[in-house]
């Protein structure tokens, strides 16, 4: 598919994954992290603090670049109603990997994209994942492969995680860190993509 822009894309997000599925647009776009402190949100619902933390990040990167259209992103892992942050540390990775395993839990990702007038539009996607009744012994496996440590829910999908994973009821991409199916209908929707046909 050949996608065009006019605009200077900018993606609020040190991520390679997130920019490797970018890339699949085929569009120019430059990335710009952002230093904002994640956990300073304070939301009523899982969704309201994803959106929040997509919202600060890209806000942050839309300061640093004006008259840009920032695209930014914030995944979690939610488990009966509780967060699953990036592990810190070997014991934390363990346990959430224990309460997972077996169960089924909720990926959200937002995505913010804030336009070079200052608009601002989001959008929330959820995916459904099982865990597979693993052992022990393989979650302390993958732990020590160290891949938890930078990931919400202390996985990867798209690593040795998926060893993990039963099955997924959605987009699996939202899993990997960025609904790109989603975020293509919304860039085409406010004609900040075009297609050619």
């Amino acid at each position: 598919m050949n996608f065009t822009t006019t605009e200077q894309l900018v993606l609020a997000s040190a991520s390679p994954r997130r920019k490797e599925l970018l890339s699949m647009l085929g569009v120019p776009f430059t990335i710009v992290t952002s230093d904002v402190e994640e956990t300073s949100v304070q939301a009523m619902t899982a969704a309201e603090y994803v959106e929040g933390v997509a919202l600060l990040k890209t806000r942050d990167v839309a300061k640093k670049c004006p008259e840009q259209c920032i695209i930014g992103a914030d995944t979690i892992v939610v488990f009966k109603d509780q967060i699953l942050h990036k592990p810190t540390s070997y014991e934390e990775a363990i346990a959430h990997l224990t309460q997972l395993r077996g169960h089924r839990h909720t990926v959200m990702t937002a995505v913010a994209i804030i336009l070079a007038d200052g608009t601002e539009h989001t959008m929330v996607e959820k995916t459904s994942v099982l865990f597979k009744h693993v052992s022990d012994e393989m979650i302390e496996a993958y732990v020590q492969t160290k891949d938890p440590f930078d990931k919400a829910g202390g996985y990867g999908i798209q690593t040795s995680g998926a060893l993990l994973v039963d099955r997924i009821e959605g987009d699996y991409n939202n899993v990997v860190g960025l609904p790109i199916a989603s975020l293509v209908q919304k860039l085409l929707t406010l004609q900040l993509l075009k297609l050619h046909v």
